[in-house]
């Protein structure tokens, strides 16, 4: 598995103020494996957070720091809506560009292995826009030569998103009305899934560190927490 001593794992996290981000952090600073987390945000939290192994970067993902942060392990879970983006330009700066520019910079600078949240459909060859570009990552990742590549693409994220300061999104509630009722009968890769399992499941198999590239559902997430 691991060629170095688990002790000595460090890990750079982008996208820590969302859903799975916070979950994702939350696990990070808690792994006794892992000494040293680094996150890169637009800004740090207000006071930044009293915790000897975690540093926060403030960086502008269009203009990356060089030299990059040395680590072992990344995980990305930057993302966005077209609505909250302003346009299917602006969305694609985040969700392809700022993703993509992270993990290069991070595989150039030494990472071995690699989590990110994408979304369930991801397709590159998908006529709708949202799920071509989730796509297109996925592809461009798979290329950038990390020993693991571990892709969450997780259908419906529930959690309180009130609670980390961030607007609610209407398509996520109206759908997750709309599925309640019928919950049991759609399929388990489509269900809802909470952003604290799909943090757990990504974390999980990037330690785990098995070469190759490895995709998870919602339904292997879900059964992952049960087990």
């Amino acid at each position: 598995m691991d060629p170095e001593p688990s002790a000595s794992r460090t890990a750079l996290l982008a996208g820590a103020t969302g859903l799975v981000g916070h979950a994702l952090l939350a696990r990070l600073l808690a792994d006794p494996a892992c000494r040293r987390v680094t996150v890169l945000a637009r800004k740090a939290p207000p006071g930044g957070r009293a915790e000897p192994k975690l540093e926060w970067r403030e960086v502008d993902f269009s203009r990356l720091p060089e030299p990059f942060p040395a680590v072992d392990d990344v995980y990305i879970a930057l993302g966005t809506t077209i609505r909250a983006a302003g346009s299917e330009a602006a969305f694609r700066r985040v969700d392809f560009d700022a993703v993509v520019d992270v993990a290069r910079a991070a595989h150039k600078a030494g990472a071995k292995r690699l989590g990110v949240v994408s979304a369930l459909g991801a397709d590159a060859g998908s006529r709708v826009f949202y799920n071509r570009v989730k796509g297109e990552t996925e592809a461009v990742l798979a290329g950038l030569g990390y020993a693991t590549l571990v892709i969450a693409r997780p259908s419906l994220l529930t959690g309180d998103r009130a609670a980390l300061g961030q607007p609610e999104r209407r398509g996520e509630r109206f759908a997750l009305r709309l599925l309640s009722p019928v919950l049991k009968i759609v399929p388990a890769g489509m269900r809802p899934i909470a952003a604290t399992q799909v943090a757990a499941a990504l974390h999980r198999e990037v330690v785990a560190g098995r070469p190759g590239i490895h995709r998870l559902d919602s339904a292997g997430m879900q059964q992952e927490a049960l087990a």
